[in-house]
């Protein structure tokens, strides 16, 4: 587990609660698994660039958010 995987996953976090989402709402919306989400989150696990848009989108963002520190 490195920094930017956290980083990642804390991002996403972030924005999910910041649009007033629960991990349930993201990965329905962004069509991926509500347990992978919570790996990403928890830092676990890596989405590719594929799911990392996935989620980007569903959050209304653009996904280089997800990867800057904040």
């Amino acid at each position: 587990m490195t920094n930017s995987t956290i980083n990642i996953g804390k991002n996403i976090a972030f924005y999910r609660i910041q649009n007033g989402l629960t991990q349930d709402m993201l990965s329905e919306m962004s069509k991926i698994s509500s347990d992978y989400l919570s790996e990403i989150e928890r830092g676990k696990k890596v989405p590719n660039i594929k799911c990392l848009i996935m989620i980007a989108n569903a959050l209304n963002i653009e996904a280089y958010k997800l990867l800057m520190d904040r």
